[in-house]
């Protein structure tokens, strides 16, 4: 069965073309919604569940089925779970298609190239910030002081829970002060410091 999905972004737009283009198209069932742009789109939603293996789900226009490159890639990922076709009536995305399963391969690696190029920029925003004496993450709940003197607390053989309600912390703020003094590798205080650390000497 072929459906098609026509939305409006505001109450005060009409779905008219969308609807025409898709009726010449020669859907089965058309699913109209109208809701802002960063609404639930219930009838999408509602719609995605109801598609099986053979089914074809067409739109007029891509950001008519969604609002980002990423949510876009989200549907499709589904559709093709559940064995669903899709396709654009005024883009080249047909995944029914050789060229249009290619298209949407590369905007696959599009997506990709965006989120390491994101990666890439937050990890030099953080060398930058290191390199001027601010290490990335919350404030310690613990002075230097303050650690020293759980450090020490437990050395003599206080636990931490009893150091960390003397100190009104809770007992993994004790343990990690402890960690840094005795496995500073340990993940939970190496964490980014095993990525940036060998950018901050480039």
């Amino acid at each position: 069965m072929i459906y098609g999905y026509a939305r409006v972004s505001t109450n005060d737009q009409e779905t008219t073309l969308q609807i025409d283009a898709l009726t010449r198209a020669g859907v089965d069932e058309i699913v109209q919604e109208k809701a802002s742009s960063v609404g639930k789109r219930p009838a999408l939603r509602a719609l995605l569940p109801r598609l099986t293996k053979g089914d074809v789900l067409v739109v007029y226009k891509l950001d008519r089925l969604a609002r980002s490159l990423k949510d876009l890639l989200q549907i499709l990922e589904q559709l093709e779970l559940s064995g669903c076709g899709f396709k654009s009536l005024t883009e080249p995305i047909d995944t029914v298609s050789p060229a249009g399963k290619l298209m949407l391969n590369i905007l696959g690696s599009v997506a990709e190239f965006e989120r390491t190029l994101i990666r890439e920029r937050a990890i030099a925003g953080q060398v930058a910030a290191i390199k001027l004496g601010r290490w990335p993450g919350r404030p310690r709940a613990l002075t230097p002081e303050q650690e020293n003197e759980a450090f020490a607390r437990w050395e003599d053989g206080e636990t931490k829970s009893g150091i960390a309600k003397s100190l009104g912390v809770s007992h993994d703020v004790v343990k990690l002060a402890i960690y840094r003094r005795t496995q500073p590798s340990h993940p939970r205080v190496y964490g980014n410091r095993k990525v940036l650390g060998p950018l901050l000497h480039q």
